[in-house]
């Protein structure tokens, strides 16, 4: 009985248990749906946070990406707006170039047809000129047409009078007028001749002188001998060198001959070439400062000498173009032009020379209204040919220009260099500018050097000739040969044969000698009488 009621209680036990851990699990289980419907809501609100938060992200970057995009575009539209100002006002820049060139065109266009008037004019003034010189030849004419009527007068007086036959007649009196017609005739003669000459050539003169006055030159010349000055007269020892191998090797490598002698204080430097003679200075004045003078070190030095001066020839060449404002010029032309620095033509500078030969060129271009720069250029090419390194046979002039046809110069420049000497014809205006001007050139006083042979073998041909004429007792050159005095027998010469005689004997020496410039030619005569009181 106990049994079973133990039974029936642990049974009934057992059931309010289990109704107990149901309730339990029952709560248990509410709870946690709570939490995790809690927990749901909160990751739920958590999710859509960071969402936001994403979004509000993702708005920015897509805003400061906006910006950028934004900002760039208006940088770059900027840069296109300045960019189209700036070429706006480059054109209007360019407009306004063109229209004052198209006004500088237009001067000188007028300037131009101002000079044409003039020339226009002044050859109407040598039209009248010709002519009155014509009508006073027909004067010469009608008056020599009455002189012979009056001598056929004479001639039948003389017949009447002297009862001579008319051959006799006419010998005596051509015996004693022919002195005298042949005077007035040559008086005649000279006095048209000079006043032709006034007339016709006054302008050419005027432009000849107008240019010679505006040039500005200088009148230095130089030698085949240059002296390097030393401090004392040790180095000498140093640079002849043992046996004299440094001097040989100085010799062979500027090819001049260096002279060493008792001197003091001075090395002389002898050669026909001027370069070389400059490359073994500089290398002496460099071995001597180094003090290190031995084989070896002169080439090293000459080599490098030989290479500045190279460089200095194409400095010069391109300072001078720039100077003379010459473009285009071809860079073996603007050499040549720097190594005739380096070269002379009877004691003148050949670049000083082709400098002054330029400036008086453009002068004398501009003058009568021609390519003043094309003139220019000519004027500074013209002796190109000098300076060409190699051996040629050609002249100087023709290998000019040959030279200015290689390297593409304007056919007139070609014509100039070509025909400054007369080897070929004259076929631009040009041309005969650039023969004049380097005739001033060469022979203005103290421009070129002359041996002191030909130049008294010239003083005494001029003398010489003039001495041949007859009434003339002395003669001499004076002023270097530029004027000849000629005393005359007052007996045999009269006045008016003095002027003949001087007439005569310019046109003589014109065409038997060869002479720079001009000689003035004075015939003197001196009428003497004395006598004796006793």
């Amino acid at each position: 009985m106990d049994i079973w009621l133990t039974i029936l209680a642990a049974l009934v036990g057992g059931g309010i248990g289990i109704l107990i851990g149901r309730q339990m699990m029952a709560g248990v289980r509410a709870k946690h749906e709570k939490e995790a419907e809690e927990q749901a809501a909160t990751i739920i609100k958590n999710a859509e946070l960071q969402a936001e938060n994403i979004k509000k992200d993702r708005m920015l970057e897509a805003k400061e990406k906006y910006l950028k995009l934004k900002a760039e575009f208006e940088e770059t539209t900027s840069q296109k707006r300045n960019l189209l100002l700036q070429n706006e006002n480059k054109l209007k820049q360019r407009e306004q170039q063109l229209g004052q060139q198209a006004d500088q065109q237009r001067t000188k266009e007028q300037e131009l047809n101002q000079q044409r008037n003039e020339i226009g004019q002044q050859k109407n003034s040598l039209a009248q000129q010709v002519d009155a010189l014509n009508r006073r030849k027909e004067d010469v004419d009608r008056r020599q047409q009455e002189a012979d009527t009056m001598l056929a007068d004479q001639v039948s007086q003389l017949e009447k009078i002297a009862g001579l036959s008319a051959d006799q007649a006419r010998e005596q009196l051509m015996e004693t007028l022919r002195a005298e017609a042949e005077t007035r005739a040559s008086s005649y003669i000279k006095n048209i001749v000079e006043e032709a000459k006034l007339t016709a050539t006054k302008e050419a003169k005027k432009v000849v002188i107008e240019t010679i006055q505006r040039t500005a030159t200088e009148h230095a010349i130089e030698n085949c001998v240059s002296v390097f000055n030393i401090e004392s007269d040790d180095v000498k020892g140093k640079v002849i060198g043992r046996e004299g191998r440094n001097i040989r090797a100085l010799e062979a490598a500027t090819g001049v001959e260096i002279i060493v002698d008792d001197t003091p204080e001075a090395i002389i430097i002898s050669g026909f070439d001027p370069v070389r003679r400059e490359i073994a200075r500089l290398s002496l004045h460099r071995l001597v400062q180094d003090g290190r003078i031995h084989p070896a070190r002169i080439e090293e030095i000459v080599a490098k000498t030989r290479k500045n001066i190279e460089d200095e020839i194409v400095e010069i060449g391109e300072r001078t173009v720039i100077d003379l404002g010459i473009h285009g010029l071809h860079p073996e032309l603007i050499k040549m032009v720097g190594r005739m620095r380096f070269r002379s033509s009877y004691g003148q500078n050949l670049l000083q020379h082709s400098r002054e030969v330029a400036k008086l060129c453009a002068t004398m271009a501009a003058e009568l209204g021609l390519n003043a720069k094309l003139a220019k250029r000519a004027g500074l090419l013209h002796d190109i040919g000098k300076v060409w390194p190699e051996e040629a046979e050609l002249p100087h002039a023709i290998l000019g220009m040959e030279l200015a046809k290689k390297y593409k110069e304007n056919p007139e420049v070609i014509n100039a260099i070509g025909a400054h000497h007369d080897e070929i014809e004259m076929t631009s205006m040009i041309s005969p500018i650039v023969q004049v001007c380097d005739a001033v050139s060469g022979s203005r006083p103290g421009a070129r050097r002359e041996m002191m042979e030909s130049y008294i073998k010239r003083l005494k041909e001029l003398e010489e000739l003039a001495g041949n004429f007859p009434g003339v007792t002395k003669c001499y050159a004076i002023q270097a040969g530029r004027e000849l005095r000629i005393m005359v027998d007052a007996d045999h010469v009269s006045d008016e044969r003095a002027g003949v005689l001087s007439y005569e004997i310019s046109q003589k020496i014109e065409k038997e000698m060869q002479y720079p410039g001009q000689i003035k030619v004075t015939v003197i005569r001196e009428m003497r009488a004395v006598a004796y009181a006793k």
